[in-house]
């Protein structure tokens, strides 16, 4: 989506010429004559930009920039000073311009060096303002998260995905990592180093979830005193990730199915077309399926949706990763805390592994968190404050799981060679061949 600007000039020439410029370069340029024409431009639309001459007739250029800033806090301004007018230039950066131009310009190519370094400043501040707000989600690291042998296949999907512009599904019991399985396909794609937009659509209502979809314009509803991009819109080029899509009521499917289709839709309260070039990634805990087939959720959607699904197992199908997870936890929350627990006690690591984690990923992330406040030097099954009445079974499947994933990690080291693995194993033959005939390997 070409960004836009807004040139404010008296001038007609100079307006003319500065468009002119720009719009060579690719920028969605609009023009106004005057300060007043410029803020009835601001309130209705929204831009990136705004390039503005300091003397004006009616109102001057910084007291336009003023007036702007309040409607439009993200907007970037160039002011443009007579040759010479350094003081003017000096106020205008204090008051908040990212730049100033003199007139008569030297050349062309100083505007547009001007303008793009602006525009570009701006996508950077934007980038990392995202980039932080994914580092305080505070996810694990990508090989902790692909641990285990279920995982691998996991890996191997995510892979295979990420180069493409495919729709993603992943379903998944609540706390397995499903939008960190989104970020990686993000980090792994082309898109890499464009934003990352997470919606957790359970987490708003419907009107809400609207506008923070689409963004709205001023005055759509109560409360909508300027205009507002919507994560669509800020997803731009990169991938949007919507967290729990079975969540969102029907009226909201099916502006959602339109965009999907069309990559096009109007904020709320507002008539223009904005088009966008997002790849869209949604998650689940729900059976999309039956939520069609009972017709809570539109087939229509889902199949729009459905085109990649990736389904991720729960902590207790995946046990070889629950110590590794929970040492990576420790470590982070001890440095976090300024605490030196470095350990779990032989009895906290058996019970962290014959644990059923219903809460998977997310409540152990929580158990951790809790333990390292309450240690102090070792982390004990006390401190874990977890269910006493651990199931057996648990414990046995957990078991059985690392036993499988050994078998398969010695066959693969012996290209399957099943003699050397039973010797590797320190098993006879037999019981290696019993076991790979359990397990189905």
């Amino acid at each position: 989506m070409a960004k836009s600007i807004l040139v404010v000039d008296d001038d007609m020439t100079m307006r003319s010429f500065i468009s002119l410029v720009l719009k060579e370069q690719g920028y969605d340029v609009n023009q106004a004559e005057n300060g007043s024409k410029a803020l009835e431009m601001i309130k209705s639309d929204s831009y990136e930009l705004v390039i503005t001459d300091l003397k004006m007739p009616d109102m001057n250029g910084i007291d336009l920039m003023k007036a702007g800033r309040n409607l439009r806090s993200d907007m970037r301004w160039i002011i443009i000073t007579a040759y010479g007018s350094i003081n003017n230039a000096v106020e205008a950066m204090k008051l908040g311009a990212s730049d100033y131009l003199s007139k008569p310009f030297s050349s062309p190519d100083e505007l547009r060096h001007v303008v793009g370094r602006v525009l570009k400043d701006a996508e950077s501040e934007q980038r990392i303002s995202i980039l932080a707000e994914e580092i305080g989600r505070n996810i694990p690291p990508f090989d902790k998260i692909f641990l285990g042998s279920n995982m691998s296949e996991i890996k191997k999907l995510v892979t295979e995905v990420a180069s493409t512009t495919a729709t993603v599904l992943i379903t998944g019991q609540s706390g397995t990592g499903k939008e960190m399985i989104a970020k990686a396909i993000h980090q792994m794609s082309p898109r890499k180093s464009k934003p990352f937009i997470a919606v957790h659509c359970a987490a708003l209502s419907e009107n809400l979830l609207e506008s923070e979809l689409f963004g709205h314009e001023k005055g759509a509803f109560t409360g909508a005193l300027n205009i507002r991009k919507g994560r669509f819109e800020l997803a731009d080029t990169g991938t949007l990730f919507l967290d729990e899509i079975g969540e969102i009521s029907p009226s909201v499917q099916v502006k959602l199915l339109r965009v999907i289709q069309e990559r096009s839709f109007e904020r709320v309260g507002g008539h223009r077309l904005i088009s966008v070039d997002v790849r869209i990634i949604a998650s689940t805990n729900r059976d999309l399926k039956k939520e069609t087939d009972a017709g809570r959720f539109r087939q229509d959607l889902f199949y729009r949706l459905n085109v990649f699904p990736i389904k991720l197992p729960s902590l207790s199908e995946r046990g070889e990763a629950i110590l590794p997870l929970a040492e990576y936890f420790l470590a982070r929350y001890s440095t976090e805390f300024g605490k030196k627990t470095t350990r779990f006690t032989d009895e906290a690591r058996n019970l962290l592994v014959s644990y059923h984690w219903p809460g998977n990923i997310r409540e152990l992330q929580n158990v951790i968190e809790r333990a390292v406040i309450l240690a102090e030097n070792e982390i004990d099954a006390m401190h874990l404050k977890l269910d006493a009445e651990v199931s057996s079974g648990h414990q046995e499947k957990y078991l059985k799981s690392v036993e499988k994933d050994t078998i398969v990690k010695i066959l693969s080291e012996t290209g399957g060679n099943r003699k050397k693995a039973a010797d590797r194993l320190g098993i006879s033959l037999r019981t290696l061949q019993y076991r790979i005939k359990e397990y189905g390997l």
